[in-house]
This record gives structure tokens, sequence and C-alpha cells, in this order.
């Protein structure tokens, strides 16, 4: 018996969670304790037997979207061909940054977030880049400090929310800002392509460290015809 009352306890406060996080996808910023019972189809009093006050609801909703959030990230490729991993990368990106949109419009008008809001949102921020690191280690290895510290901050604009809300508020589809992503992430990439190494000459006009090849330079013209030998005097 105990055991059962257990389990409804906890579904019903997974109900009154989810009703917060439905309000808030709908755009709403405010969240009274009698609207979130309406949407969780509770009482009012039940809402407060099982949450001390509303922050603690709230930090409750908010551990709630993460567990949803990671429910949605499956394993990328860390090997391969890099067309396979950009289009990983990118395919689930795309979906899951178009599923917190309405979330993140919201909790940018929250007036005062909690704490656990700006943690939440700098522990899903770190991760998303750690996955860079792991998804792109070939490419970024190849560069070196300060070069590589670059690019990751670059692929890491390119594939964060900001970017695809700005793709999406300028009028692309969902299709168009994944396929734009895509392409802006093998544009950065392919500077890794571009990097001399030791057996790899660079772009023209690069000083390689090796010696030119033998022979006349490019930029003497032609060689001047040979002298003509003399003709022998005349026989007496």
């Amino acid at each position: 018996m105990r055991d059962g009352r257990t389990e409804r306890g906890r579904r019903t406060r997974e109900k009154i969670a989810d009703a917060m996080l439905s309000l808030l996808d709908d755009g709403e910023t405010q969240f009274p304790a009698d609207r979130v019972a309406e949407r969780a189809g509770v009482s009012r009093r039940l809402v407060f037997h099982h949450f001390a006050d509303m922050g603690q609801l709230q930090d409750t909703a908010i551990a709630r979207r993460l567990e949803q959030l990671a429910a949605r990230i499956g394993p990328l490729p860390a090997e391969g061909p890099r067309e396979v991993r950009v289009a990983a990368l990118v395919e689930q990106r795309a979906r899951i940054l178009e599923w917190v949109t309405p979330a993140r419009l919201t909790m940018m008008r929250l007036e005062n977030p909690s704490e656990r809001v700006g943690f939440a949102t700098r522990q899903v921020l770190d991760f998303a880049r750690s996955r860079l690191t792991e998804v792109f280690a070939e490419e970024l290895d190849r560069l070196p400090g300060d070069r590589r510290a670059d690019l990751l901050n670059g692929l890491d604009a390119v594939t964060t929310w900001g970017a695809w809300y700005h793709w999406r508020s300028g009028g692309l589809d969902p299709d168009a800002a994944r396929r734009t992503m895509g392409a802006t992430v093998h544009a950065l990439l392919a500077v890794t392509d571009r990097t001399p190494g030791p057996d790899r000459p660079g772009p023209a006009g690069a000083v390689t460290g090796r010696a030119p090849a033998p022979g006349p330079a490019a930029d003497d013209g032609p060689s001047p015809p040979p002298a003509e030998a003399p003709l022998p005097p005349p026989a007496p």
C-alpha cells in the first residue's frame, strides 16, 4: 500500500511540474498556483501538498525539462567521414533547438529567473560545447592552441540556440535552417584542411621551409639561342 501511495505521489508531482512547463511553452511568464493547478487538473491545495512553494515547483519543473532534454540526446559519431559526423550533429541540434524554442523565448522574458534557471542553462551550454570537442576532435587537434579555441568558439556559436533563432526568425523554415547550419559547420571545419603540416604544402605563396626545385626561375624569361660556330677559312 505504501509503495502505491509513493508511486501516485510521484506521478502527481510530475503532472504538476509538466503543467508549469506547458504554461512556459505557451509563452506565459507568470505561474500562479491556481493557473498551474488548473492546467494539471488538480486542486490548489494539492499543489502545495507536494511543493513547499512555487520556487520549489519551478526548480522541479526545470529538472524535469532537463530530463526530457537528455532523453532527446543520443550518441554521436566521433570517428569516420566528416560528412557523416556533421550530418548527425546538425540533425540532432536542429531537432532539439526547434523543440526548446518556445520555452527559451519565454525564459528570456522572465523578470526574475531563479538561480536554478541560470545554472541549468550553463549546464546545457557546457555540455553542448563538450560534444563538439568529441565529434570534431580530428579537425580541432590539427590546430595550435589559439586557433583551436577560435574554431571551437565558431562551431559553438553556429550550433546553439542563438544562431538557430536568428535563422528561424529571419524566415528560414526548419529544413532550410538545418541546411544552413550544416553548410556553416562545413565551412568552418574546412580551415583545418588548409593548415600546412610537415608533408603538406601550404597555400600559394606560403613559406614551407623546402628548397625550390632546381631549374630556371620562372621570371628569367626564355634562354638565349646558342651562338653560331665560326665558318672555316676558304680553301687556297
